[in-house]
């Protein structure tokens, strides 16, 4: 959530961002400062009239102890006044205030300067090219829900007829290769200074507020009624929300956070051959890097999460290719974004398998999440996340690029983990 003041001191730059982003409420902005203003002189008046109080009843004490109570009785009746002015000044204060966290919940982060315009994915900008050339699969090709029955590695059937549509089976070696890309990534985030986490798959609505879900995600979250909790999209919520009213020091930045957890997501609306098989999922399995860093290395480490994310997919030698959002296309919260697409040959087409973002101060506000700098002052941190990775549509392209007439082969950072070179009928 951005900040008053933060708008008040860059209010031209938030309007550029909001047209950036094809928001179309411009008018907010002048509705929150509004708000704000009327905020303050509500407080000042509420101060005024208890340092008001407080003289009174001070100077009723001293006349009753004087001995002059009688000339105290037009003192209580506006001791009383006040009372009653208090009352109502505190209602209509926590009524603006309750307008002004509407409103400002309402109001995205403010896009980055390197956010190009855009009005949907199609916008998007190829921030990084593949080198080398695309892989050419044969005629006989097969796409990963064809070889997943094939080699009986995914039901997606027995999936449907346990839970629906989007909840894939993984079966044998199917669910050996799930088991091997999670602790292939864990390991990886490890190795990388990232501290493993185990966290709550529910969240409540503190959580799933604080990192930027709720409001603007609630028709896309799984919500349980009778417990008020959330299905986590993503281990983003669980992890980042460790330090929700949390003062950290300066010293202990960076803080860097990994966790494996399933990922729930409605994805109303989503129908068509775009989405089958692992294409898009309401369920599945997810490895994530979380870092809360200091506002002058945000960025810098924004790099290095790209970079590490870029090292997974070499390392499973899958052909990728890096995007720059547009402002279409760029999450709510984010105020940069890049994604990661692997090429699948069988399908020939790209298919997203991570987002890596910089959030700046936009969840750290909602979190109240702050450090305390040389000066002893209390300041908002970054926060930052990435997909390292998801692995849904990273085992479609393992297998639909690996497939041989012998059999589907195994990565080699892989093998060690699933116990196979080569995945057989």
């Amino acid at each position: 959530m951005l900040t008053v003041g933060f708008i008040q001191e860059n209010k031209e730059r938030v309007l550029k961002s909001l047209k950036i982003r094809n928001y179309t409420q411009l008018d907010i902005l002048d509705d929150i400062l509004s708000l704000d203003k009327n905020r303050k002189a509500l407080q000042q008046k509420l101060e005024e009239q208890l340092a008001e109080g407080n003289q009174l009843a001070t100077e009723i004490k001293n006349l009753f102890k004087t001995g002059r109570g009688a000339e105290a009785a037009p003192k209580k009746a506006r001791g009383a006044e006040l009372k009653t002015l208090n009352s109502t000044v505190k209602s209509d204060l926590a009524s603006v205030k309750e307008a002004l966290e509407n409103a400002l919940l309402q109001v995205p982060n403010c896009a980055n300067d390197q956010v190009p315009a855009g009005h949907s994915d199609a916008d998007n900008i190829v921030h990084q090219e593949w080198d080398n050339e695309l892989p050419e699969m044969s005629e006989t090709a097969l796409p990963h829900w064809d070889l997943a029955k094939k080699y009986n590695l995914i039901n997606f059937e027995l999936g449907s007829k346990i839970s629906g549509a989007g909840f894939p089976v993984y079966v044998g070696v199917g669910a050996r290769l799930q088991r091997a890309l999670i602790s292939f990534f864990l390991d990886e985030a490890a190795a990388a200074g990232y501290a493993e986490y185990q966290v709550p798959h529910l969240v409540n609505e503190d959580s799933a507020r604080g990192t930027g879900q709720l409001p603007d995600k609630e028709g896309q979250m799984y919500y349980i009624e009778k417990d008020d909790l959330y299905m986590i999209p993503t281990a983003e919520v669980p992890l980042t929300n460790i330090y929700r009213d949390v003062i950290v020091k300066q010293k202990d930045l960076p803080i860097k956070l990994t966790g494996h957890t399933p990922c729930f997501r409605r994805e109303a609306g989503s129908y068509g051959a775009h989405v089958r098989g692992l294409n898009r999922l309401h369920q599945f399995d997810k490895v994530e890097i979380v870092q809360i860093q200091h506002p002058e290395k945000s960025y810098q480490a924004l790099q290095e999460m790209c970079q590490h994310v870029e090292q997974l997919l070499q390392k499973l030698d899958l052909p990728y290719r890096i995007l720059l959002l547009c402002g279409g296309d760029i999450g709510f919260t984010s105020a940069l974004t890049f994604d990661f697409e692997t090429y699948s040959a069988a399908q020939k087409r790209w298919l997203e398998v991570s987002s890596v973002s910089n959030f700046e101060t936009f969840q750290a506000n909602r979190l109240k999440l702050r450090f305390k700098d040389e000066k002893g002052k209390n300041q908002l941190a970054h926060t930052l996340n990435g997909s390292a990775l998801a692995l849904p549509r990273i085992l479609a392209t393992i297998l639909e690029n690996n497939q041989s007439p012998e059999g589907i082969k195994v990565p080699k950072a892989l093998q060690k983990y699933v116990g196979l070179d080569l995945i057989k009928v």
